[in-house]
């Protein structure tokens, strides 16, 4: 009873600091670049809600911010989007703590393996190009991944330039590495095809890219994931702890994978509370 009345008073309070959203084109003036498909594989494609070809931030401004923004990565194995319960789900629980909370709809590879990283680094330079318009400080702009997003937000935050670098960086039970042993072979396949080089195997295994300067990071899964192995999260932990950089690592005895904001994920008000701690301490 006193967990229900807690997700209740969650509902309410969330609810209260809902902000109307504006979703804004990615690029304006078009991409650098391309994640067409060809030939017959491409009629196949055109039948399928998930492939995104315009790409999109919905923005989420809290009402008296902190300054602090987190950019959202759904997972979906980089074939889908799971847009509601790794995305648009979260942004009034953001708000409610004084974060503008922005939900990327990002194109997926289709063979193209540089495409969605590229559009995460968009991500990141929008936010900072409108942080006085949405109340936001360019230097608390974070990112955050779910399942093969939090592939993409740790390629991120191992991957960046000067003016695309996340302050910090929040990965949900996510896919880090490339390496067939313990990755997710869907997220695989569909980032870097069925027969990659090494080189680029080794370029998309996150845990192998982290450097003193890769940002701060929440990591938080379940025991008993059996998409997603939990070595991907530990061993990218163990990296950044090897590099000194600070990162807290939190791990459930249950609840498998694609949990998201679900109310039903038994340990929701553990993690919702671990995170609302480590952000206020950033």
């Amino acid at each position: 009873m006193k967990k229900i009345l807690l997700t209740m008073m969650l509902a309410v309070t969330t609810s209260l600091f809902a902000q109307k959203s504006i979703e804004l084109p990615l690029w304006p003036n078009g991409a650098p670049n391309s994640n067409e498909l060809k030939g017959a594989e491409q009629e196949k494609e055109k039948s399928r809600i998930s492939n995104v070809t315009n790409p999109t931030i919905t923005v989420y401004q809290a009402k008296n911010g902190n300054g602090k923004a987190i950019i959202m990565c759904p997972g979906g194995g980089y074939t889908r989007l799971a847009m509601d319960h790794e995305g648009h789900d979260m942004a009034a629980w953001f708000n409610t703590q004084g974060i503008t909370y922005v939900v990327l709809k990002y194109r997926l590879p289709n063979g193209h393996s540089e495409v969605p990283l590229s559009d995460a680094q968009q991500a990141v330079r929008m936010v900072r190009q409108h942080a006085t318009e949405w109340g936001v400080d360019i230097h608390k702009v974070g990112i955050m991944g779910a399942s093969a997003g939090g592939h993409l937000a740790s390629t991120l935050a191992t991957h960046f330039t000067v003016e695309t670098r996340p302050d910090f960086q929040i990965l949900l039970y996510p896919v880090i590495t490339m390496d067939n042993a313990y990755t997710h072979k869907g997220s695989r396949e569909n980032l870097i095809g069925k027969t990659p080089t090494k080189e680029l195997e080794t370029t998309y295994s996150n845990e192998l890219q982290v450097t003193p300067e890769t940002p701060k990071a929440f990591i938080a899964l379940s025991n008993d994931d059996n998409a997603v192995p939990p070595q991907n999260g530990v061993n990218y932990y163990l990296a950044l702890l090897k590099n000194k950089v600070s990162a807290s690592l939190h791990i459930y005895p249950i609840g498998g994978h694609g949990w998201g904001f679900h109310d039903n994920f038994t340990y929701k008000r553990q993690w919702t509370e671990e995170l609302e701690k480590w952000l206020r301490e950033l």
